[in-house]
């Protein structure tokens, strides 16, 4: 996480603070899930090689969040989308597919009132009868 547009070194440090509380708890709960894993398939990990993919976990999960928004900034959004996320996966065609049939899921069970609806143009709408 980039500390871009932050004025004072009181909300540089706040924001580091707080990106190291973060990268804590991601790493606590990689090494979660790999110990539980590794439990799951006799198996054992030593430390360093937990700390080492908790890491590079974390390091992916900041590279995608850094892609996710730049894929919306250049759709002309400020928010990130499902197809910004299916477009991340695009060297992985399996996690593409997983990502759309969950996407379809999720429109599925998304309340036919709450889906957003498309705005119309106002040259679209003078020309309705």
């Amino acid at each position: 996480m980039e500390g871009g547009g932050l004025g004072t070194d009181t909300e540089r440090e706040e924001e580091d603070a707080a990106t190291d509380i973060l990268r804590d708890r991601f790493r606590l709960s990689t090494i979660s899930i790999a110990e539980s894993e590794a439990k799951r398939n006799n198996l054992e990990i030593s430390q360093p090689i937990m700390a080492c993919i908790s890491d590079l976990a974390f390091k992916y999960a900041e590279q995608l969040a850094k892609d996710l928004e730049l894929f919306a900034q250049h759709a002309g959004r400020k928010t990130v989308n499902m197809e910004d996320v299916i477009l991340s996966a695009h060297r992985n065609e399996h996690l593409a597919t997983s990502l759309r049939s969950f996407g379809n899921d999720l429109k599925a069970k998304e309340p036919q009132s709450e889906r957003k609806r498309k705005k119309v143009s106002r040259k679209e709408d003078r020309a309705a009868p």
